[in-house]
């Protein structure tokens, strides 16, 4: 079975940026019917190094989508590509 399309939101637990960008994200992704992934970049020293103070970064695959904050017209181009 194929996996369908998901999103990557490199993040940490005591980031309000990233609470703000997952609060936006998921209810459009979830009608996009697009999976997201929250990953804790403080749990992998690599994360960290590359992702570090400029989480939250929203991933599609090797495409960075946005940072800091959710980019709206980013996310309704990237989504408009897939459907």
């Amino acid at each position: 079975m194929a996996e369908g399309p998901r999103l990557t939101v490199y993040s940490r637990a005591y980031c309000h940026l990233c609470d703000d960008l997952l609060a936006a994200l998921v209810p459009l992704a979830q009608r996009a019917g697009v999976a997201v992934e929250i990953v804790d970049v403080d749990s992998d020293a690599g994360l960290e190094a590359a992702y570090g103070d400029k989480v939250p970064v929203l991933m599609a695959g090797e495409r960075e989508i946005c940072h800091y904050h959710l980019d709206r017209a980013a996310l309704d181009a990237y989504l408009a590509g897939i459907g």
